[in-house]
């Protein structure tokens, strides 16, 4: 019960990251790209219940004004937050485009919940895109990483002999490499100047594909184990063909290990990608990922004057957790159904 009510908690979690992330464009109330130059490093709007003409029960923020040295509100102007507004257009789910926003304020009002960048973009709507690409990377490189570390791990525990050591000698240079020099040094070798599908596309093929080293072992211990199995010689014995034992002996005995690893790569994926947009390596501006939302914290001034900046760096811990959680849940429940 405690193992079930765990999972559901951390399920819970999972999901809402998701829906955030998935339907940035409605929760979001601005455009990710949209530029307010008269007020950077704007901190966060702050929620009130009381404007300046008095009490009510609507939640409300003030107006903005820029002064020489910052941004603060003009308490003589009141907005009060709406629900469903229109707003800047953006493709829902890549169905069609709309223009509802789960809230926002009345022009020429604003809200800027994790207040905004050096060039007026709201933070709170870039987090949002910004999650979309990294997530995305994280996830579509992980596939990759599986993919073909369950290939040639099946392959080496399946075949044995001199195809098992030499998949298995390579597997051990990949993991004895320096992986994160040896993504900067890869990434840098390859074309800078490419359009963000294309940087996006190079990014999740370099991560996935020099991951595949650990999981290929750890299916082909699996593959090793279930191919002596009894029931697998048997199978054998009554004419069954390689492809048919692999399809329905084998495999299925890999998927659990497979789902636990999934848990495991998607955040040093997520991490990858914005280590290399950090760097200035991955996607490039203007598109949003949280990489590149922090790469302004390699200027000091930023890190100790403006701490809404971080918001990236808390989303990728944040992340980062749900997923160990989940990995962690996954693994015990896995282990319930083998004693089972």
């Amino acid at each position: 019960m405690r193992l079930r009510a765990r999972g559901s908690i951390v399920l819970a979690l999972f999901a809402l990251l998701h829906v955030l992330i998935l339907f940035a464009g409605f929760i979001a109330p601005y455009d990710p790209a949209e530029q307010h130059r008269e007020q950077p490093y704007a901190p966060p709007t702050r929620l009130h219940l009381i404007s300046a003409s008095g009490a009510h029960l609507r939640l409300s923020v003030y107006g903005l004004k820029a002064t020489q040295n910052d941004v603060r509100e003009n308490t003589q102007h009141s907005y009060a937050i709406r629900l469903f507004v229109r707003g800047a257009r953006y493709s829902l789910l890549g169905i069609g485009e709309t223009d509802l926003h789960l809230f926002g304020v009345q022009a020429p009002g604003e809200i800027h919940l994790l207040g905004t960048d050096a060039y007026g973009r709201d933070v709170f709507s870039r987090l949002l895109y910004g999650g979309q690409i990294s997530l995305a990377a994280g996830l579509v490189a992980t596939m990759v990483t599986l993919l073909a570390g369950m290939l040639i791990g099946c392959i080496s525990g399946y075949s044995g002999r001199w195809v098992d050591e030499a998949l298995m000698g390579t597997s051990e240079l990949f993991l004895s490499l320096p992986w994160l020099y040896f993504l900067l040094g890869l990434r840098a070798l390859l074309p800078l100047h490419v359009s963000p599908t294309g940087t996006f596309l190079l990014l999740i093929g370099v991560i996935g594909l020099i991951g595949w080293a650990r999981p290929a072992r750890l299916v082909r211990g699996v593959v090793l184990s279930a191919r002596n199995r009894n029931y697998v010689h048997a199978a054998r014995g009554f004419g069954a063909g390689n492809a048919y034992l692999l399809r329905r002996h084998i495999l299925p005995e890999t998927f659990g290990l497979v789902l636990t690893q999934a848990a495991v790569l998607v955040p040093q994926y997520i991490a990858a990608e914005v280590t290399l947009s950090f760097f200035g390596l991955g996607v490039n501006e203007p598109v949003p990922s949280w990489g590149n939302m922090m790469s302004t914290l390699q200027q000091y001034s930023v890190l100790t004057s403006y701490g809404w900046m971080l918001a990236p760096a808390a989303a990728l811990v944040i992340t980062s957790v749900i997923y160990w959680l989940l990995a962690d849940v996954l693994q015990h429940w896995l282990q319930s159904r083998s004693i089972v």
